[in-house]
């Protein structure tokens, strides 16, 4: 096998952390311009409103989110996806036990530790 192996990360619940109650976070793969995290999100766990430089893909996977930005509220489930601009202050809570993929650019260095 050559040095350019491509590394394959597994889903798996085990590996996942858990950065506040009702919300579980798996760093999957990543390079320094993107990143792929999967979150899963209990029924009514509430996210801390927050912003990030970072450019934010969102991809439900299952469940119901209802996601809170300067211009609105807005209900996702599964299949919807959406883009957060960096630097724009948001929230997001489970409307029922949910799973999304998100992906980051560039990378968010503090999720890679």
């Amino acid at each position: 096998m050559s040095g350019n192996a491509i590394p394959v990360i597994h889903s798996k619940n085990e590996g996942m952390s858990t950065p506040e109650p009702g919300l579980r976070r798996q760093v999957m793969s990543f390079s320094p311009s993107m990143m792929l995290v999967r979150h899963t999100m209990t029924k009514g766990w509430v996210g801390a409103r927050h912003s990030h430089p970072h450019e934010q893909m969102v991809y439900v996977v299952r469940g119901r989110l209802r996601f809170e930005h300067p211009d609105g509220i807005f209900d996702v489930g599964p299949g919807d996806s959406f883009i957060v601009s960096g630097n724009v202050e948001h929230q997001a809570s489970a409307l029922e036990d949910s799973e999304a993929l998100d992906i980051f650019t560039p990378m968010r260095e503090d999720y890679a530790v």
